[in-house]
């Protein structure tokens, strides 16, 4: 990643492996920064390892690389996982029940009632959210918007992955299903070309039968290989990179492969 900036800025990077997978890296993470410069990491509310640093004016490149082993297994479905009523939820996911920068559910609650409402709840009903906005949304690199919310995703049915991460977290939310945003790689293993660019990816957990569930209203089927950053309630709280202060981002590049598990 290369940012220009007119002045010296702080910043805070989110790109950092999530602890959740820390057993499972081989060789650690080593970020360099061009010019060289200061940075500490930090955790955050949602327990993800954020980076703050105070980037020089100028031009400031961000390389990073790191392997980790995975199953290779993909998604795990849980098809008689069931819903919580509100009163019996833990603490720790009545806060993904509420509205935020990108999920209005104040807007979007008659349209979740009116279109899955009727359903029996539980991971089907989940599921349906997940193929009617993955139906609703077109994919449109062209169409990427940093400020889209979800009821605009709605409205327009044109986004990234994102957008379709969004949606399907407001209307699991409309519905009082415990839902969070997650941010990370995913790789195009296992899947047949031809392959999109690389980028990070969006995706989204919910609460069921006592844990975490992963969902993708984006691809709709179990993947291979996801590599978890960051967990909040939307795009905002695991944000790659936000600077306080005026940028422009010059470069961007992502690249997640395969390798053997004896590659040296």
């Amino acid at each position: 990643m290369t940012f220009e900036l007119p002045r010296p800025t702080p910043m805070v990077l989110m790109l950092s492996i999530h602890p959740s997978r820390a057993a499972d890296i081989v060789v650690p993470e080593a970020p360099a920064f061009d010019p060289p410069v200061a940075a500490a990491a930090y955790h955050d509310i949602f327990g993800n390892v954020g980076t703050r640093l105070l980037a020089p004016a100028g031009r400031l490149t961000l390389r990073n690389s790191a392997r980790i082993r995975d199953t290779g297994l993909p998604d795990i479905l849980s098809p008689d996982a069931a819903e919580h009523r509100v009163e019996d939820l833990p603490d720790e996911a009545v806060g993904f029940l509420l509205g935020s920068r990108y999920c209005e559910t104040d807007l979007l609650s008659n349209e979740a009632w009116d279109l899955f409402g009727h359903l029996a709840p539980g991971w089907g009903r989940v599921q349906a959210i997940c193929d009617f906005v993955h139906g609703h949304i077109a994919f449109d690199y062209n169409q990427a918007r940093a400020t889209r919310t979800a009821r605009e995703a709605f409205l327009e049915g044109r986004g990234v992955c994102r957008d379709y991460a969004h949606l399907a977290v407001t209307f699991c939310r409309c519905l009082n299903i415990p839902a969070r945003y997650c941010t990370g790689y995913l790789g195009d293993m296992g899947t047949p070309p031809p392959w999109g660019v690389p980028d990070f990816a969006a995706w989204f957990e919910v609460y069921l039968s006592g844990a975490w569930h992963t969902f993708d209203a984006r691809n709709n089927t179990p993947r291979i290989g996801r590599v978890l950053l960051a967990r909040g309630r939307d795009a905002t709280d695991v944000a790659i990179s936000t600077t306080f202060g005026q940028h422009y981002l010059a470069g961007f590049q992502v690249q997640t492969d395969e390798v053997a598990a004896d590659a040296a």
